[in-house]
């Protein structure tokens, strides 16, 4: 077998390789022997084949995949003597394409390597690391919200009007074209004025009713109502008004801590903090770690794989096409041609992604079971329902696997530079954290 450099540029490799006939018909002749043995044959004994026979039955087609092994074989031996790691998949073909039996096998193979990687030392980079304490008007926040969700309603004074806001207590019958129709009627039916919860127009006609009032309310089911049936049509709701009850927030002391799984009101201060920290420690890794980015994108220079940076540029450019026209679902249009600005943002995706990979693997950074475990059920949640389809369906695509575990390798590795970097803590406000973040977001 003989590999001939053809092709030495950049990152660019190319090469021909020739299995000459001689290898391919010592191939063939090892897989006849190897399967001789199993083999029964009209006039033969099993086993006693004899081989000539062997090979004008089966030669012709165990020659395809021993062609298919000789250049894989070959391929393989490149890639371990020389080092080189494509990019992407190798581009490889068959030259002689009136190839005949008995004539040599000649493949063009053609890849881009994926480029050496530079030592980096991170003792000389420095870091800021943001730190926020939950202050006590952010608790009272806090509670105050709780207190919102576990509020109650009251009787308002008799002959009082129910203002947005108030929960009226109705029994109502929709008609269509005065006939009745399914799911339009209710009784004793708490409804929150305000709260959207019924068809738009619906609430805002049962303000100012009153406690035994009869109503007619008349809406139009939108367009694109789930029933069918129903959509775009104009109903008439007959509603009784059977109560009017003003909203009452719930006191904050002990026994709305309880409501919540505390002790006690101190108990769920020290939850709400806690929890408020760990909001704000997550926005601030977010802000270093993109700044430690951004020091890595100017701290290293290297050769990157035209093949990366065109194939994350068209990426990018169909996603953020897609922003701009949420309406178009499908990814039946036309080619989006990335601008250079797409490409730009592709270079440094592309460099950062080898070097933390290079990073990862020199430091044996590895994703743990456990972490992908973590992640699936993390991901899992959004199917309520669904939860053992949705694992059963990762466990069976490799790729979705791949696209659980990279930003999680990629946080490890993150913090395994971070470990060797300098750090600096310094404590701000919750506004000028988010301020921080804003700018993160409009980059």
């Amino acid at each position: 077998m003989q590999v001939t450099e053809t092709l030495n540029e950049g990152l660019k490799r190319g090469y021909a390789i020739t299995v000459t006939a001689a290898e391919l018909d010592e191939k063939v002749n090892e897989k006849l022997v190897e399967a001789q043995p199993e083999i029964e044959m009209k006039g033969f004994r099993k086993g006693k084949v004899p081989m000539a026979l062997l090979k004008k039955q089966f030669g012709q087609r165990l020659m395809g995949e021993a062609m298919q092994e000789a250049v894989d074989g070959a391929m393989n031996k490149h890639f371990e003597d020389s080092g080189d790691r494509p990019a992407m998949q190798p581009d490889v073909k068959m030259t002689n394409e009136d190839w005949k039996e008995g004539d040599d096998v000649n493949v063009e193979m053609s890849y881009e390597a994926l480029p050496e990687i530079p030592e980096v030392d991170f003792s000389g980079v420095e870091l800021e690391k943001l730190v926020v304490k939950a202050e006590d008007e952010a608790v009272t926040e806090a509670l105050e919200n709780l207190a919102e969700t576990a509020k109650e309603f009251e009787a308002r004074e008799e002959g009082a009007a129910a203002e947005d806001g108030d929960q009226v207590v109705i029994d109502f019958v929709g008609k269509i074209d005065g006939e009745a129709f399914d799911g339009g009627a209710g009784d004793d039916y708490p409804l929150v004025l305000g709260s959207n919860s019924f068809i738009p127009g619906f609430e805002e006609q049962l303000v100012g009713t009153k406690a035994g009032e009869e109503k007619d309310v008349t809406v139009s089911f939108p367009e694109e109502y789930q029933a069918e049936h129903l959509a775009g049509k104009e109903a008439v709701f007959s509603c009784t008004v059977k109560e009017v009850k003003a909203p009452k927030a719930a006191e904050i002391d002990d026994e709305l801590a309880k409501k919540f799984g505390a002790e006690d009101l101190d108990g769920l201060k020290a939850q709400i903090s806690e929890r408020l920290e760990a909001e704000y420690a997550g926005a601030a890794r977010a802000v270093m770690k993109r700044a430690l980015l951004d020091k890595l994108d100017g701290l290293v220079s290297f050769d990157l794989p035209p093949s990366l940076v065109d194939a994350e540029a068209k990426q990018i450019a169909h996603q953020l096409w897609h922003e701009d026209n949420p309406e178009v679902q499908g990814h039946d249009h036309g080619e989006i041609e990335p601008t250079e600005e797409h490409v730009k943002l592709a270079e440094r995706r592309v460099r950062l992604g080898l070097l933390l990979a290079e990073l990862g693997q020199k430091a044996e950074v590895e994703v743990t079971d456990a972490e992908m475990t973590q992640a699936i059920m993390q991901q899992a949640r959004q199917y309520p329902g669904q939860e053992r389809q949705f694992f059963e369906f990762i466990q069976q695509n490799a790729q979705m696997q791949q696209q659980l575990r990279a930003p999680i390798f990629e946080d490890k590795v993150v913090d395994h530079i971070v470990e060797q970097a300098k750090v600096e803590e310094k404590e701000v406000s919750k506004g000028e954290l988010q301020k921080a973040v804003e700018e993160l977001e409009e980059e």
